[in-house]
């Protein structure tokens, strides 16, 4: 790939053990193994999105951290209350009043990662209904002075926020990357290609699935498998990106049956990227799920 960018490409998350969506079987091969340390065979960096639910422990951190090769990154995803405050009422009965033991709580679970150099990018991703108003600047605001020591990515769907053409400039003096996502789109949705605003790119690719986007719930939602002609269009959104910062990071988020890696794969091969193959018993685990699809 003719870029000046050190590429990173994984999945977001990487620990999908039960339901139908499970990557038992799929990329998993049967029997005991740590899960992060077979991913790390395959790519150079992931989403920790359990994150989002609560900050994690510190000392579980630390053995992500050494479990992983040299030059392995972790972007982390940032606590719901945060960012989704209506869901974080909705899962613990209380309003999401952010405090500042709240913080050093997230920040000490940052702790492992930044002593080991592996923090990659911590990433804020808010609602669809998360809008461009003065309410959500004054967030952006607070979340770069909460957060200004991290390379911060932010998520933003709304299409008010691309509608703004003042946007790019307040992400660049904030010092925020914004994500470039790839998602059913809808009226309401952020413009498919958003302005560089730092020197690293962010790229999160969640599947088109827009039948159940709005009905399906955490699995059935990105039950989506990016076709070759697809994943030939997003490498090339990487492409033309990669040379113009200098860390670039792509992650698969169609996390259903292992949708994700297997597409994160096929990205590396897209781009002329090392890569290493799955393994053929768990290919035939995909061939024969595509046949009863």
């Amino acid at each position: 790939m003719p870029s000046g960018a050190d590429i990173y490409i994984g999945t977001s998350g990487w620990s999908y053990p039960k339901g139908e969506g499970t990557w038992k079987g799929y990329f998993y091969p049967a029997g005991k193994i740590n899960e992060l340390e077979y991913y790390s065979q395959f790519f150079n960096t992931v989403e920790i999105n359990s994150s989002f639910y609560r900050p994690p422990n510190p000392g579980y951190v630390y053995n992500w951290a050494r479990r992983v090769p040299e030059g392995f990154l972790f972007s982390v995803k940032l606590w719901q209350k945060f960012t989704h405050p209506r869901m974080y009422k909705e899962a613990y009965g209380e309003e999401a009043a952010i405090s500042q033991k709240d913080v050093d709580e997230f920040k000490r679970s940052l702790e492992p990662l930044v002593k080991h150099g592996k923090l990659g990018a911590l990433l804020a991703q808010f609602p669809p209904s998360f809008k461009n108003d003065d309410y959500g600047r004054q967030i952006l605001g607070a979340l770069s002075g909460t957060f200004s020591e991290y390379p911060l990515a932010v998520e933003l769907r709304h299409r008010s926020w691309s509608d703004d053409d003042g946007i790019e400039e307040l992400l660049r003096e904030n010092k925020m990357t914004w994500v470039q996502i790839d998602e059913p789109k809808f009226q309401s949705s952020v413009a498919a290609d958003i302005p560089i605003t730092a020197d690293t790119a962010y790229f999160r690719f969640h599947g088109r699935n827009a039948k159940d986007w709005w009905t399906g719930d955490s699995e059935t939602r990105y039950r989506y498998l990016y076709s070759p002609e697809e994943i030939s269009e997003l490498a090339e959104r990487v492409k033309i990106t990669g040379e113009k910062v200098k860390m670039l990071f792509a992650f698969l988020n169609n996390h259903w049956q292992a949708y994700a890696p297997r597409n994160a794969n096929d990205l590396k091969k897209d781009l002329q990227l090392p890569f290493r193959e799955i393994p053929v018993n768990l290919e035939f685990s995909m061939d024969k799920r595509e046949a009863d699809e």
